[in-house]
């Protein structure tokens, strides 16, 4: 059976597809009485194999067709698509954890749902979560994203990894010549730039809010286990 390496966009989990047995693909063919001429719609499921996960992955692919030999119509692999669309789920975001501001996460949510739609919506959503993480992880607050970034950088326990990847993002074209006005000015900027962004963005959800809470929960189960160790040297509850 036919196979392929794959990533659960849910899970995350880097795992091996197998056609009719966690996937299947199926192509139709129509006459759209276009200038297209014949089209060709792939689509395609995937369940995830992870136990703990079995999402539903669903997509869909508009490509141009071609008449073989004794009339059959086939794709050619190497043709560039028509239209692409992420039926389920609908964009490549990364789940996020519920101890994260559902405002921040929603706003990173939508940013991502809408990056190739409007890269210009995107990157304003995603300024505004950027915004909203520094003054919620870091209580600073000041009249522009700008000036909030140099307060950041003024902030010892932040790493200059992180420091280099905002200033990187402050420093392209358009996005750096907004940040000292409002987050949600429109911003006139490429699909690639303002996916940028969003990788900032996911970036400093693990930098910052996933590290940090896993810190805390190894530290609770060593207090927690050394109580335990105390209450049975001691003999009390």
């Amino acid at each position: 059976m036919e196979s392929f390496n794959w990533k659960c966009p849910y899970c995350k989990t880097q795992t091996t597809i197998v056609i009719e047995t966690n996937a299947n693909i199926n192509i139709h063919y129509y006459d759209s009485h276009s200038k297209l001429g014949i089209v060709g719609l792939r689509t395609h499921y995937i369940v995830c194999p992870n136990p703990e996960c079995k999402e539903l992955i669903i997509g869909a692919t508009l490509l141009k067709a071609h008449l073989g030999y004794g009339g059959a119509f086939y794709i050619k692999e190497e043709d560039e698509p028509i239209l692409s669309w992420d039926l389920k789920p609908q964009s490549s975001f990364l789940p996020q954890p519920d101890y994260i501001p559902e405002q921040i996460k929603n706003d990173y949510y939508e940013a991502c749902s809408i990056l190739s739609l409007s890269p210009k919506a995107s990157a304003t959503l995603a300024r505004r979560c950027l915004q909203g993480m520094i003054r919620d992880f870091w209580g600073i607050t000041k009249k522009s994203l700008f000036d909030e970034i140099d307060e950041l950088k003024n902030q010892s326990k932040i790493n200059t990894s992180t420091l280099d990847s905002i200033d990187a993002i402050r420093q392209i074209g358009n996005i750096g010549a907004h940040m000292e006005k409002d987050v949600n000015l429109i911003v006139d900027i490429e699909e690639d730039e303002a996916g940028l962004l969003i990788k900032l963005i996911e970036d400093l959800f693990q930098d910052w809010y996933v590290n940090k809470h896993e810190q805390e929960e190894r530290s609770q189960k060593i207090k927690q286990l050394a109580q335990e160790k105390k209450a049975t040297k001691t003999g009390t509850p």
